[in-house]
């Protein structure tokens, strides 16, 4: 996946936008930062998810982490494999890591969504200031 394509959330979710899909995960940062994940949590297809609304949560033995929806639609699909191979957000967060698949109702927010290189220096700043 070309990571320059992708939008990224100050919550650590990226997101591809394909037609009017949306495909979401965490990035490697997110999962260099939990280190060892030991459980994911992801709804169900059907549900209707708000921008910035919670979808999810991922847990490592560090701490629980909320995963929020970067724009709103339907979850049309769920990565159910993760639970059984929580091994893929470490491996390939960007690729086999995805969570969610939405169906877009409302692409306003994607403006305020950064890319990558604003990402980066998102993150170097939260590293200094850690």
């Amino acid at each position: 996946m070309d990571l320059d394509s992708l939008k990224y959330a100050r919550s650590h979710e990226w997101i591809a936008i394909d037609g009017n899909t949306a495909t979401v995960g965490i990035t490697d940062f997110a999962v260099h930062q939990l280190t060892d994940l030991v459980h994911i949590e992801l709804p169900k297809v059907g549900r209707t998810v708000r921008e910035g609304e919670t979808f999810g949560e991922v847990e490592s033995v560090k701490a629980v982490s909320d995963l929020y929806a970067p724009v709103g639609g339907e979850i049309v699909a769920v990565n159910d494999k993760l639970a059984d191979d929580l091994a893929a957000l470490s491996e390939d967060p960007f690729g086999r890591g995805w969570m969610i698949k939405l169906k877009v109702v409302n692409s306003s927010s994607l403006p305020k969504l950064l890319d990558r290189q604003g990402y980066a220096a998102y993150c170097a700043e939260e590293e200094n200031h850690a």
